[in-house]
């Protein structure tokens, strides 16, 4: 008997591959990486998620939608944080959680999941981000 599917979010770090070893107990986890140009190694991630107990594992290049369609945009109106720092990290809030609910849509993952604390907002921009885009696509 197969187990629904969730997706989670994964960094690579602590708190996701924690939530691996946890969401498998109930379900089917498949892991999604989103490549935004940080410079991490992806492989690595891709392998340690699997390691864990993820039954798939996918990293997702999106640095281009991510500069042409976030940052540029981000950029040209001048949107910094306290007047000098740009607002790139919290930019890829949505794209990530709009690649997440396609990628539910695609496999048939009942659910979606994120291994942020509330050390930040994080959390809450990923729920209400994937709760409007799956909105959305019912649509």
């Amino acid at each position: 008997m197969s187990k629904e599917k969730v997706i989670l979010a994964y960094s690579g770090g602590l708190d996701t591959s924690v939530a691996i070893t946890w969401l498998k107990k109930d379900y089917d986890v498949v892991a999604v990486c989103m490549d935004v140009g940080e410079g991490k190694d992806l492989d690595f991630i891709h392998d340690k998620a699997l390691k864990v107990g993820a039954v798939e594992s996918y990293v997702i290049d999106v640095k281009d939608e991510f500069a042409t369609d976030y940052v540029l945009v981000a950029l040209q109106s001048h949107a910094y944080y306290e007047q000098k720092y740009p607002l790139v990290s919290a930019l890829s809030r949505p794209l990530i959680s709009k690649k997440l609910v396609e990628i539910a849509h695609q496999i048939g993952a009942t659910t979606i999941a994120h291994g942020c604390t509330g050390k930040g907002n994080d959390q809450v921009e990923y729920q209400i981000a994937v709760a409007k885009k799956a909105n959305e696509a019912k649509k």
